[in-house]
């Protein structure tokens, strides 16, 4: 059994993205990320703190525009249309979740594919149905691909077995898969007996957030694993694999934490890297 460590992954994309931008830079080429954060959530501070540092590395300009809790949604769309019409600005993200009040949905439409690096809008999800190349891919499900790559596991010909149908991880994980040729089976809270698809899985990805949902009963010998789950159960962080029993079994696994969660910040930076040259492309 072979642990997939996403800390290593992360940090030795994190390098060469570092190296590429500079070449970049060189040649004239600008990078930089606007991210807006709407009220005081922690843990969105959190993460927004860890995207800045993140850029901080690569050599990414970062901008955080803060807006209080009582932004009105004209407020908030004059904001994000500021950074569209901005040419400086490459990739332009607004942190979820926001107040209730706000329409998250309706701000969102307004952010160009071009500078969409979350990969949620509508034209990069419509680009990766159509297996574009030019798609900006969201950033959990990329991170899973490049960590199947990095660790070289043949994709072609396999069955993956999707636990999950979110539009963040599920959907565009599946498509992914299908990009790169595995015959695909997306499961959900309505599948009957999960565990008829998931013990025939060569590749299972679990992105459900329920704790151990997968168990070492469920799965097949040299099932390789991506454990996208985040529970947070008395102050301790689980997966949605129970993975001590489902690693007997695993060839390859990720753990919770540091297999997928290391990846979703990296690749948002890839993402900015992408924007910027796919930016420099249009100019030509």
């Amino acid at each position: 059994m072979q642990i997939i460590d996403g800390k290593l992954v992360s940090k030795t994309i994190r390098e060469e993205l570092s190296n590429k931008i500079k070449e970049a830079q060189e040649r004239g080429v600008q990078f930089k990320l606007s991210v807006i954060i709407v009220g005081n959530d922690p843990a969105s501070e959190i993460y927004v703190s860890n995207k800045a540092k993140g850029c901080h590395e690569v050599g990414i300009l970062s901008e955080t525009v803060k807006m209080s809790e009582n932004t009105t949604q004209e407020e908030l769309e004059k904001a994000i249309l500021e950074r569209v019409n901005d040419n400086s600005v490459t990739g332009i993200l607004v942190q979820l979740p926001l107040p209730k009040h706000l329409d998250s949905q309706s701000a969102l439409k307004l952010i160009p594919p071009e500078k969409d690096v979350d990969g949620f809008s509508d034209g990069n999800v419509g680009k990766l149905t159509l297996f574009k190349n030019d798609a900006l891919f969201s950033c959990t499900p990329f991170g899973m691909i490049k960590l199947l790559e990095h660790y070289n596991i043949p994709l072609a010909g396999k069955h993956a077995v999707v636990v999950g149908r979110s539009n963040i991880v599920g959907k565009p994980m599946s498509l992914m898969l299908l990009n790169k040729d595995c015959t695909v089976t997306t499961c959900h809270s309505r599948t009957p007996n999960l565990a008829d698809f998931t013990k025939n899985a060569d590749i299972l990805v679990c992105a459900v957030g329920k704790k151990h949902l997968i168990t070492e009963d469920m799965v097949k010998d040299g099932v390789v694993v991506l454990d996208a789950g985040i529970n947070r159960v008395d102050g301790k962080i689980y997966g949605d694999v129970d993975f001590d029993g489902v690693s007997r079994k695993a060839s390859y696994i990720t753990p919770v934490p540091g297999g997928v969660g290391p990846m979703t910040i990296t690749m948002l930076l890839y993402n900015t890297y992408l924007a910027g040259i796919n930016n420099e492309t249009r100019r030509v």
